[in-house]
């Protein structure tokens, strides 16, 4: 069994940048794919990044591509979004996933069996 505890969300100002943090416990994470996603009030949850393939390969939605960076450091079992230039449109509840599966459909939630417990990111105009 794998928990998730992810962190590091808060209020920052339309261009400003954060840096979230999973970290699990419980089983070692190194070979997962991982994921962020995030929900906003009245919205379906949607992705926003992913690492797999042992961290090989990383994936990323359109509105985030070239401003988000999923990164893990399998030492401390710890998955990382650095979130920069941010805009009003990010704000949202940001969540970590991990599965053992390799091979599942990455954008969907339901490909995951393990998720923190959400992080509110708020950015204001």
């Amino acid at each position: 069994q794998v928990q998730l505890a992810d962190s590091g969300g808060g209020l920052v100002q339309a261009g400003g940048s954060l840096r979230l943090s999973c970290a699990a416990s419980g089983r070692a994470i190194s070979t997962y794919t991982v994921a962020w996603f995030r929900q906003a009030p009245g919205k379906e949850r949607e992705f926003v990044a992913a690492n797999r393939w042992s961290g090989a390969n990383t994936l990323y939605a359109d509105s985030v591509k070239g401003r988000f960076t999923i990164s893990r450091d399998n030492a401390k079992n710890t998955v990382y979004l650095q979130m920069n230039s941010l805009k009003p449109e990010d704000t949202a509840v940001y969540y970590c996933a991990a599965s053992p599966d390799s091979l599942l459909v990455y954008r969907s939630p339901y490909s995951y069996a393990y998720w923190g417990q959400g992080t509110q990111v708020t950015v204001s105009s």
